[in-house]
């Protein structure tokens, strides 16, 4: 239940139960969240403190919101591992609008750029990358 006594702001601990319920198993990837209207209803809450909520669970990439649809926990994505030199060189920024559409990149995840001598710089999500040291032959 949302404390409002707390020091903590309201849309704060909504954003607390939602992902508690995401971590629990409660609702699962691609589920639907309950509309903002449920939710202001269910907690007591003014919209914006609902749509403050959602937006900190979006940049946090636990969910997604679909226009006129509404906000889904976020499906569960393959993990891919990326081998990368030793000389490499490896930086985290956030993506561009671009990058976003072309990778299905959800607001708040960033992502690594990996500059390797002699190749292409890689942008990669980083929300479904592994990072591991290329095995050197000899």
């Amino acid at each position: 239940m949302i404390d409002f006594g707390s020091d903590r702001p309201v849309h704060r601990q909504l954003a607390d139960i939602i992902r508690a319920d995401i971590a629990a198993g409660r609702l699962k990837p691609g589920q639907a969240l309950p509309s903002e209207t449920r939710l202001m209803q269910q907690y007591e809450l003014g919209r914006v403190a609902v749509r403050q909520a959602l937006g900190v669970l979006r940049s946090e990439g636990l969910v997604v919101t679909v226009k006129r649809e509404g906000t889904y926990v976020r499906p569960q994505v393959p993990i891919e591992r990326v081998a990368v030199e030793r000389a490499a060189e490896v930086t985290a920024r956030m993506p561009s609008p671009d990058e976003r559409k072309e990778f299905h990149i959800p607001e708040g995840v960033p992502v690594f750029v990996v500059k390797q001598p002699g190749k292409r710089n890689q942008v990669l999500p980083a929300d479904r990358t592994i990072l591991v040291w290329a095995v050197e032959e000899h």
